[in-house]
């Protein structure tokens, strides 16, 4: 769904990704005005990584506002990043905020059921002094628990604006187009993962960095065979997962899918990680390294190995196909 890129006037209402969402926003400054002292102004305000995502010199920048938002997070953004305010693409920022949504792992289960047992203790007992004496001391623990989850190591992955664009293509291809990925992946994600160590230099073998690095690599892979059939497919996929799953019983899921689903788990892998025990270091090296990946994917980028440039292509699919009216029929009556 590639398109010429459109043009905005000051003050024009449009919408704006900021990460995976859609938002409201204002077009503050033109093209016009992105002068070489507004460009000296976002290199100071960033490290150079994240100025590089947010401005691709190859678009069109423009100054937004975003509704609501205190003016520090008003940006410079490629017109990559702006939506026509129109009523399809309001539907698009809908559906995709309920796809997020939805996508999203719920609280650990065993907070649910210590809040579930306060709620329904308050309900049903009489408040004596012993009661509420308990129930505090169930809040303390029920506290301490979630000031221990949220202490957990997070991880923010910056994703290359060309890449929420396919995320998007990605997601009306299936849910509105009702097309699918073409399965097996060829390449498939343990080709990918291969070219990519390939193509990097870590440390000597034995080494704390190269042991690390290969547990990356190896969790990325777990985390993908553990999360695809919970969270990262779509409802009109489901029916081909189960023929996949059908068909290549002994086979791999890093060997059937590719890109298309590799991406989706990178925009999961926050909360998944948030909810693991690793350690500060490990979180930190998989962050450098995921980032390192997504940049495989965008063929213009100076921070780009060569060899990774030339391969970009091969790796997300052209063209969906069309589901089979008999498909389309069984995913209805599922």
């Amino acid at each position: 769904m590639q398109t010429d890129p459109a043009t905005y006037k000051p003050n024009e209402r449009v919408l704006c990704f900021h990460g995976p969402m859609l938002y409201e926003a204002k077009i503050v400054k033109t093209p016009d005005e992105y002068t070489e002292e507004e460009k000296s102004n976002v290199d100071d305000d960033r490290t150079s990584n994240e100025a590089q995502d947010t401005v691709s010199l190859s678009e069109p920048p423009y100054f937004v506002h975003y509704k609501g938002w205190k003016q520090t997070w008003d940006e410079w953004v490629p017109v990559g990043r702006i939506l026509k305010w129109t009523e399809e693409n309001l539907k698009t920022q809908k559906e995709l905020k309920n796809a997020v949504l939805a996508s999203s792992k719920k609280p650990p289960k065993h907070s649910d059921k210590k809040l579930g047992n306060i709620k329904h203790e308050g309900r049903e007992t009489t408040p004596t002094s012993a009661a509420r004496g308990q129930k505090r001391a169930r809040e303390v623990e029920l506290d301490k628990a979630a000031e221990e989850y949220a202490r957990r190591p997070l991880v923010k992955i910056n994703i290359p604006d060309s890449l929420k664009a396919q995320l998007v293509d990605d997601w009306e291809n299936i849910t509105k187009n009702q097309q699918l990925v073409t399965l097996p992946r060829d390449p498939d994600i343990q080709t990918l993962l291969s070219q990519y160590c390939a193509s990097t230099n870590p440390k000597k073998s034995g080494t704390a960095e190269a042991d690390i690095f290969e547990e990356v690599i190896v969790g990325i892979k777990t985390y993908f065979e553990r999360s695809l059939g919970n969270i990262l497919l779509y409802r009109f996929e489901r029916q081909q997962y189960v023929d996949i799953r059908r068909s290549h019983e002994n086979k791999p899921l890093i060997e059937i899918y590719g890109a298309e689903h590799l991406l989706r788990l990178f925009v999961s892998l926050p909360e998944l990680i948030a909810q693991t025990n690793m350690d500060i270091q490990s979180v930190q090296v998989l962050r450098e390294h995921i980032e390192d990946l997504l940049k495989y994917f965008i063929p213009t980028s100076f921070l780009i190995y060569r060899f990774m440039a030339k391969n970009q292509k091969q790796f997300f699919l052209r063209e969906y196909c069309n589901a089979s009216p008999s498909y389309q029929s069984m995913v209805k009556n599922n």
